[in-house]
């Protein structure tokens, strides 16, 4: 029988692995604007977004706007909007993509408390989606095609 990996290679899909953390999420290597971050894979999270600390490293410019965004356990998040020119995972690579800017230190205070290394951002379902992603969580593997 053959892998999923292999199936999903010939069906023209890039494999990523993944990190599982000890805070039970997966965390891929990715760059935005050719520059490289780690960021969590968060299927429930709408749209990609970053750290507003980030910014500069990411030679990211913030919209003149402000929208308020919700998530479980936190309603009513302030968070800006920035665009991206590029965001490659693998050889997969999305172009100009409005990505969200808001304050993430309490994603990196949680993996910090599990001796697990800060991420720079959230990779969401917006590229997941455009990517057709698929997550074998057994083997810690995210297809993108």
């Amino acid at each position: 029988m053959a892998s999923l990996k292999k199936i999903m290679k010939k069906k023209g899909f890039t494999c990523i692995e993944m990190k599982l953390t000890k805070t039970n999420h997966f965390k891929i290597k990715a760059k935005i604007n050719g520059i490289k971050g780690s960021f969590i894979v968060d299927t429930g999270a709408s749209n990609t977004c970053i750290h507003l600390e980030e910014t500069d490293y990411f030679n990211l410019y913030l919209e003149e706007n402000e929208v308020e965004t919700f998530g479980v356990g936190a309603s009513h998040i302030k968070a800006q909007s920035a665009i991206a020119k590029t965001i490659a995972i693998g050889k997969h690579k999305t172009k100009k993509l409005t990505i969200g800017v808001f304050d993430l230190s309490h994603v990196n205070t949680a993996l910090a408390h599990q001796n697990s290394k800060p991420i720079k951002g959230i990779i969401g379902s917006d590229i997941l989606k455009q990517a057709e992603a698929v997550i074998d969580y057994k083997e810690s593997l995210l297809f993108l095609k």
